[in-house]
């Protein structure tokens, strides 16, 4: 099991994508889909669809970029906001990292240089907002194959078991979801499993089949993602 994509819905897919390659340094992969080198130790690619409807609120999923220094981090923001990034007030106060907003305001955050990033490339870590950190961690880490490396009661992160490219962590929140998440995450199938299988081992860990139209479940919390050898788009 892995993660093969974070799909992220796009009123212009393309220019989103370019503003994603320019800022990480990552490759084009089609008009809409941008993919890391692999020096960065990423395992997953970036995957813009096209959204129906435009963003409204904050998203509960959200990237956060890595740095090695104080200057590295400065050059980032500066990079960022010439590509077309804006600075965004959440109501964070006097923090060490930036909170940032894309061209189509997807939230984004730059990090002070931290010593558990130093292995994690561009990206430090995938963000999704949780009410219960651990029980939300523990369906991921069964879901995707990446064990828990880090518990704490407000954060809890899971890392690729090659110990490279970002990390994914859950984070207490008290927000309410609304809506359909503008961040999904991809899966793709193990060896071994096929699309049964790997949908029934997933119900049976919490997920949950969604009607949308498009064939998503939707983890513990109702996050929705993208199971396992089926492609985008497939209806029920």
């Amino acid at each position: 099991m892995a993660i093969r994509n974070l799909v992220i819905d796009a009123e212009d897919p393309g220019a989103v994508a370019r503003f994603w390659a320019g800022l990480l340094g990552w490759q084009p992969a089609g008009e809409a889909e941008v993919r890391p080198p692999a020096s960065d130790g990423c395992e997953f690619g970036l995957v813009f669809d096209q959204a129906h409807q435009p963003k409204q609120g904050k998203n509960r999923l959200h990237l956060d970029l890595a740095s090695h220094t104080p200057g590295h981090q400065k050059s980032i923001v500066d990079k960022a906001l010439s590509l077309g990034a804006r600075h965004l007030d959440l109501g964070q106060g006097d923090v060490p990292w930036v909170v940032l907003a894309d061209p189509e305001n997807n939230e984004f955050c730059v990090l002070e240089p931290r010593d558990v990033y130093l292995e994690a490339g561009a990206l430090a870590a995938l963000v999704i907002d949780a009410h219960e950190p651990d029980v939300l961690a523990t369906f991921w880490s069964g879901a995707t194959g990446w064990p828990i490396k880090n518990r704490d009661p407000a954060i809890v992160g899971l890392h690729a078991p090659s110990e490279r490219g970002p990390w994914l962590e859950c984070l207490r929140t008290k927000d309410i979801k609304n809506g359909k998440n503008r961040l999904r995450l991809e899966l793709e199938l193990g060896l071994g499993e096929n699309r049964d299988t790997g949908t029934g081992r997933l119900r049976a860990a919490g997920a949950m089949p969604l009607e949308t139209g498009d064939h998503l479940m939707a983890d513990p919390e109702g996050n929705e993602f993208h199971p396992h050898g089926y492609p985008r788009g497939v209806t029920f």
